[in-house]
């Protein structure tokens, strides 16, 4: 396979998360994505399971607590978790600083979620019925609310 061609640079926001697409499906050939995203504090995501990928966060600065079925993660710069496909995870900004991390999903294609929700400024939980008609064209499904973690 030839080294990945350039790409354009794209950022996308949605709810308390800016995203920045580092490698798309398609600049792998479908093996994975790499997408850069800056959460606000108190900001992700409901539960929810990818049914067709596995999810590796690396968490580049501030402090996130993880779900991952059931058990509660905290991590913080330098560290990453690893989320195998079919576990139901999410995760919590907490404290005062926004949360850098780099998400890797293999294979590829979740991005499109992302940029869809931003592009139609969806919000959790008044659009929720759409959210979840979106996500079934990426193999996700919500299967909860986002979590609350008392900082």
């Amino acid at each position: 396979m030839p080294a990945t061609p350039p790409q354009p640079l794209q950022i996308f926001s949605w709810e308390k998360t800016k995203y920045r697409l580092l490698l798309s499906q398609e600049a792998t050939t479908g093996r994975q994505s790499v997408i850069e995203s800056v959460t606000l504090p108190g900001g992700g995501p409901p539960i929810h399971i990818h049914s067709d990928a596995d999810e590796t966060f690396v968490i580049l600065s501030g402090d996130v607590v993880f779900w991952v079925n059931g058990t509660e993660i905290a991590k913080g710069p330098g560290e990453a978790v690893f989320v195998p496909r079919g576990a139901e995870h999410t995760f919590q900004v907490i404290g005062t600083l926004p949360a850098r991390m780099l998400a890797v999903l293999s294979p590829g294609g979740c991005e499109g979620f992302y940029q869809e929700m931003a592009s139609g400024q969806f919000r959790i939980p008044q659009d929720m019925q759409n959210i979840t008609k979106i996500a079934e064209r990426y193999q996700l499904t919500f299967t909860g609310p986002p979590i609350a973690v008392n900082n």
